[in-house]
């Protein structure tokens, strides 16, 4: 695909306001049923017979690593994503395919490090957490069939994100939503044991969304065969190259980063609030499993920020990189928004669903309302992330991922459970530290955003004229 012919791809020509639209929406949907995993193994985790909490305090502490899968695998695709689709805006084919092909080749080696921890680390990694016994064994054996059969999630990353590198967004959130209602409908059976199914318990979850991320896997792979034609697929372009896993990582370390420092984080305010008591804990995972559906809508806009800000900047059109930037924020602030309104209103009814105590309930409770402040902020963040990354500023990226879920958080929760563990004052304080993490951060973000403009955006050639009849799609 020569230049000329990049400017007819939608990616060049569509108004941005609704090209970000038009791609976000259905990776909004496909994030957010991400999200439905966790939160569909914890539902019908949460109301077995008798240890229901218990199974549910079990998923929260497998649940850092089960992120961590997802930072690597997602990181790396949109490192693959923000390469594949400049690469295209450049019409440099061979690049976009060698790209894909060492996208395969990352993720077998991310599997196979994922496989060995699956039979070798998990144990361990759980009872750093963990202090009863039962729970530490759910957790454990939980995270160990997830481990192992970890290919679907990192399969699904690479190809959701070729897929919407090529503007063809729709096919990922297709496969995403097979895969998730594949889980919905496997949960009660083999956790339960219905229709004939053995009663796996904990197991039967773990089960249940491996079998649905595979699902999603294949999809992809099929949906990515049949409908990108314009991207050449090649054994030889799995064969990995310096070069090429070197450009993917410049672009896809600081996402990796961004992500696993959710992962760190939640580790970390695991053996924090365990001192405060093991029903901080649960409320706390299960809290941050309701707020994925408001961040992965965020995370859903980033990911259309980023594909469509890279390819009109590897094409050159200064004015629809900054209009990208500017319908980017907006859309993103405007979800995360509603998400505020949405869980200040429903905070009570969206915990119930799970059938928790009296005193957890309410930790829950209190967690979503204090913690929904800072969704505007947190929405500016996620939004700069994808604009820096776009703009070949991973370092600015990364810079603003270990401020807002490590350098700024994990200090003031720690300090703040002291109070709370002598009495001093309710649980509650300890929900703000993630209210002043986000603002700090979203202030050094914009002193980056000011300097990449200033750099990247600013310095690219005057943008290239296109006809009204182009931009009328």
């Amino acid at each position: 695909m020569r230049n000329s012919e990049a400017k007819e791809n939608k990616m060049a020509v569509m108004p941005i306001n609704r090209l970000i639209l038009h791609m976000g929406v259905p990776m909004i949907i496909s994030m957010m049923l991400q999200a439905v995993y966790n939160i569909v193994d914890s539902a019908f985790v949460a109301n077995m017979k008798g240890t229901g909490e218990m199974a549910l305090n079990a998923l929260t502490l497998a649940f850092p690593v089960q992120m961590l899968m997802v930072a690597v695998g997602i990181g790396t695709g949109v490192g693959v994503n923000a390469l594949l689709a400049k690469s295209m805006g450049q019409g440099d084919m061979e690049k976009a395919g060698k790209t894909a092909g060492n996208g395969v080749f990352l993720m077998a080696v991310i599997y196979g490090v994922f496989l060995l921890f699956g039979l070798f680390g998990t144990e361990s990694y759980i009872a750093s957490q963990a202090k009863n016994p039962v729970i530490a064994q759910m957790a454990a054996e939980y995270l160990q069939i997830c481990c192992g059969c970890s290919f679907g999630i990192l399969c699904f990353s690479l190809y959701e994100k070729v897929l919407q590198a090529a503007g063809k967004s729709m096919y990922s959130t297709i496969a995403q939503i097979a895969g998730a209602l594949v889980n919905i409908v496997l949960d009660p059976i083999m956790i339960y044991g219905l229709f004939g199914c053995p009663e796996f318990g904990v197991k039967g979850a773990a089960y249940a969304t491996v079998i649905g991320q595979i699902t999603s896997a294949l999809c992809g792979i099929v949906f990515h065969l049949k409908a990108n034609k314009e991207i050449k697929n090649r054994l030889s372009y799995i064969k990995p190259s310096g070069r090429i896993i070197k450009e993917i990582y410049a672009i896809g370390f600081a996402a990796i980063i961004a992500q696993a420092l959710m992962s760190v984080m939640t580790y970390l305010l695991n053996v924090i609030f365990i001192r405060i008591g093991e029903n901080v804990v649960t409320a706390y995972g299960l809290y941050y499993k309701i707020q994925q559906f408001v961040l992965f809508a965020a995370f859903g806009f980033r990911d259309a920020i980023t594909p469509v800000v890279s390819f009109n900047h590897g094409m050159g059109s200064r004015e629809r990189v900054k209009e990208g930037v500017k319908y980017g924020l907006l859309y993103t602030l405007g979800i995360m928004m509603i998400g505020f309104i949405g869980l200040e209103i429903f905070a009570g009814p969206f915990t119930g669903i799970f059938g928790l105590s009296g005193e957890t309930k309410a930790l829950c409770i209190s967690a979503m309302r204090i913690v929904s402040v800072s969704y505007i902020f947190a929405g500016a963040n996620i939004a700069f992330q994808g604009i820096f990354q776009a703009l070949d500023s991973g370092l600015e990226s990364l810079v603003i991922s270990v401020c807002r879920q490590f350098l700024f958080v994990i200090p003031a929760a720690y300090g703040f459970s002291e109070i709370v563990s002598s009495g001093m004052c309710g649980t509650w304080l300890v929900w703000t530290c993630f209210v002043i993490a986000e603002v700090l951060s979203v202030l050094i973000a914009v002193l980056f955003m000011k300097r990449v403009n200033k750099n990247k955006i600013m310095a690219m050639g005057e943008q290239a004229v296109f006809t009204q009849t182009a931009l009328a799609d």
